[in-house]
């Protein structure tokens, strides 16, 4: 009888290891590069419209995937072109997606964009360029400093060399911004 209760509370121990350890484990985790029809390493892409060379995308990592036409990018550097070939701005971002099929991009993560050569940086974590509209925005809260000004919002619309910037709540020094109709 003495060794009823301690026998009972070792098969007991047993049983609840053995319960523990007998659920189903993953055998691996999903990725990126798992699901991607394509993986490019060191990828540079030129982006053109009517023509015209309007974006040069580098990264480090992009995974394609061909039914939603878009590829992830990792460690991101888009370089604008005006409509004459001449660079306007560099942006760049932890990561982003590329939309091939419109030629629009996200960046996402530390975004920061850099005027070609006049000083000027707008820093979101968020910023989005549409091809076809030619523009860049965010919905994010953005700074954008230049020579001269200031600017802190809770978002903006933009060409993408930064000439012509409508922001969303402004607040900050210098120079002249096109407040939104509300």
């Amino acid at each position: 009888m003495n060794g009823s209760p301690r026998r009972l509370l070792l098969t007991s121990l047993a049983l609840a290891t053995a319960a523990c350890n007998s659920g189903v484990r993953p055998t691996a985790t999903i990725s990126a590069a798992d699901t991607a029809d394509q993986v490019l390493i060191d990828m540079s892409h030129f982006i053109t419209g009517d023509g015209v060379v309007r974006a040069r995308v580098r990264a480090d990592t992009a995974y394609f995937y061909q039914v939603s036409q878009t590829a992830e990018l990792r460690n991101v550097r888009i370089t604008f072109y005006d409509s004459d070939g001449r660079e306007t701005s560099t942006m760049t971002a932890r990561e982003g997606t590329y939309h091939w099929a419109g030629g629009d991009m996200e960046g996402r993560g530390n975004v920061v964009v850099v005027g070609a050569g006049d000083g000027r940086t707008l820093r979101s974590e968020v910023m989005i360029y549409r091809q076809a509209m030619n523009q860049v925005s965010s919905d994010q809260a953005f700074v954008f400093d230049a020579p001269g000004r200031h600017v802190e919002g809770d978002g903006f619309v933009s060409d993408p060399n930064f000439r012509n910037v409508t922001a969303t709540r402004p607040r900050g020094t210098g120079g002249h911004f096109t407040l939104p109709n509300q």
